[in-house]
C-alpha cells in the first residue's frame, strides 16, 4: 500500500461521514428549510472528497478533468434545485421552523 492508497482511503472514508451526517441531519431537522441546508452542504463537501480521492487515483489529466468537472456540475446542479424547493416551499406558506 503506498502512500496516495492510504490518502485515498482517507478521503473515501471523510467523504463518506460526510454523506452520512447529511443523512442524518435530512432525518433530523425539523423543517425543509433546515433539512435542504443539511442534505446540501454535507453531501457537496461529502462529493468532493471522494472525487478527490479519485483524482489521485485518476490515470491521466484528462480523467482527473471530468472528474472535477463532474464534481462542479453536481455543485450546481444541487444549489438550483435547493433554491427552487426552497422557493415553492415559501410559495405553498411553509413557514421556517422558529425555536420556541
Amino acid at each position: 500500500m503506498t502512500v496516495i492508497d492510504g490518502l485515498t482511503g482517507l478521503l473515501y472514508a471523510v467523504g463518506a461521514g460526510f454523506f452520512f451526517a447529511g443523512t442524518v441531519g435530512l432525518l433530523r431537522f425539523p423543517d425543509v428549510y433546515c433539512r435542504l441546508h443539511a442534505v446540501t452542504k454535507a453531501d457537496n463537501v461529502g462529493l468532493g472528497l471522494v472525487i478527490l480521492g479519485l483524482v489521485l487515483q485518476a490515470e491521466s489529466w484528462a480523467v482527473a478533468g471530468r472528474l472535477l468537472m463532474t464534481w462542479l456540475l453536481v455543485l450546481g446542479a444541487s444549489a438550483t434545485v435547493a433554491h427552487l424547493i426552497a422557493r415553492a416551499s415559501l410559495r405553498r406558506g411553509i413557514a421556517p421552523w422558529r425555536a420556541p
